[in-house]
């Protein structure tokens, strides 16, 4: 699965990997809420459709964001985790949290962000 580049502009090209609308959610449930399966995924608040999900987590192995191993044959089920590549973005993720959490009324941080700031 190749994601099309609209330029050689870094900014472009990481919104072009990440920058829809259920991407970044995903990572954020992997990275700060260790999730790892499929329906752990699904249950996430903002209620992603599972035809998305399934299409993200494909599109993001893809591109070496995350990786799956199998962990049961019938029928067949798939444990998830974020690559060294996916987890470099935990820098950009909390950047979004602790701004989201500064500026729009009636947002939380989620607990392990909270968490790390106290160290």
């Amino acid at each position: 699965m190749q994601v099309t580049r609209r330029s050689t502009c870094p900014v472009a090209g990481t919104l072009d990997l990440i920058g829809d609308r259920w991407s970044l959610l995903v990572i954020r449930d992997m990275l700060l809420y260790g999730k790892k399966t499929y329906g752990e995924l699904a249950d996430s608040d903002e209620g992603i459709p599972t035809n998305i999900l399934a299409e993200r987590l494909k599109r993001l192995e893809a591109a070496g964001i995350v990786g799956s191993a199998k962990y049961q044959e019938r029928p067949p089920r798939y444990a998830y985790s974020l690559t060294g590549k996916g987890k470099s973005l935990g820098k950009i993720l909390r950047a979004f949290v602790e701004w989201g959490a500064a500026h729009i009324p009636g947002t939380v941080a989620p607990k392990a962000v909270r968490n790390q700031r106290r160290r």
